[in-house]
């Protein structure tokens, strides 16, 4: 996985996330818009609406914190889930 930060201030960002699909984006948008302090957020991988890219472009809106740490803290929501399922998966 490659990011490219696209643009970035002090409560909004757009980041470039490659070599990811509409499973991935969706699960990381839905965790997203659980966190407090996200305004919004969506991603865009239509080529033809977005000048040919053909690589997710994710954008976050933070109410106040910096959306770098707000990512962050999606991917660690994201990386805790996936191993409680393990876990589970493994108990059963």
């Amino acid at each position: 996985m490659e990011l490219r930060v696209i643009e970035k201030t002090d409560t909004e960002l757009r980041i470039e996330i490659a070599g990811e699909d509409h499973t991935f984006m969706n699960v990381l948008k839905g965790v997203l818009l659980e966190t407090d302090d996200v305004a919004a957020a969506t991603y865009d991988m239509n080529p033809e609406q977005s000048g040919g890219q053909t690589e997710p472009v994710l954008t976050v809106k933070s109410e106040s914190g910096d959306p770098l740490d707000v990512l962050a803290e999606a991917a660690g929501s994201i990386t805790d889930r996936t191993s409680a399922l393990r876990d589970a998966v493994q108990a059963a």
